[in-house]
């Protein structure tokens, strides 16, 4: 599996279409909430098994802070190291531009996941779309 930071079209219309089949089709989120007024002011990544799109990921700076955003896997790449090469990846584009505090809203199922990639919850629980969330930071070098 490889991480790669969109540049064309194709790259952004594979994000997009995992992004809808986790957050519209699974999760029910409306499709005008999860494609918003910031796609085009972000950096997205995709993750790639071989040509098949199985995650993505979108980052922007908000406030000082990098933020991660839209962090998906396909179902069938859960729990096969994916989310955490798609962070990596967005950490590594985070650090590269000089970034170092960065925050996400994690849907509350996901904090175990984060909170073993060094991610502390900074916030009580807010319903985003419906979903349960919390507000987490990491500080990195």
């Amino acid at each position: 599996m490889k991480v790669t930071t969109v540049s064309t079209e194709q790259e952004l219309e594979d994000a997009f279409t995992v992004r809808k089949k986790v957050f519209v089709e699974e999760q029910q989120v409306p499709e005008e909430e999860e494609i918003d007024q910031f796609e085009s002011n972000a950096v997205h990544f995709v993750l790639y098994d071989g040509e098949t799109p199985a995650g993505a990921g979108r980052f922007r700076v908000v406030d000082g802070f990098g933020k991660v955003e839209r962090i998906c896997v396909l179902q069938e790449y859960r729990k096969t190291g994916a989310g955490k090469a798609i962070m990596a990846a967005i950490e590594a584009y985070a650090a590269g531009n000089g970034i170092s505090a960065l925050k996400l809203n994690a849907q509350t199922h996901a904090i175990p996941f984060y909170s073993r990639l060094g991610y502390e919850v900074v916030s009580g629980e807010f319903l985003d779309a419906g979903i349960p969330h919390k507000t987490m930071k990491k500080f990195t070098k």
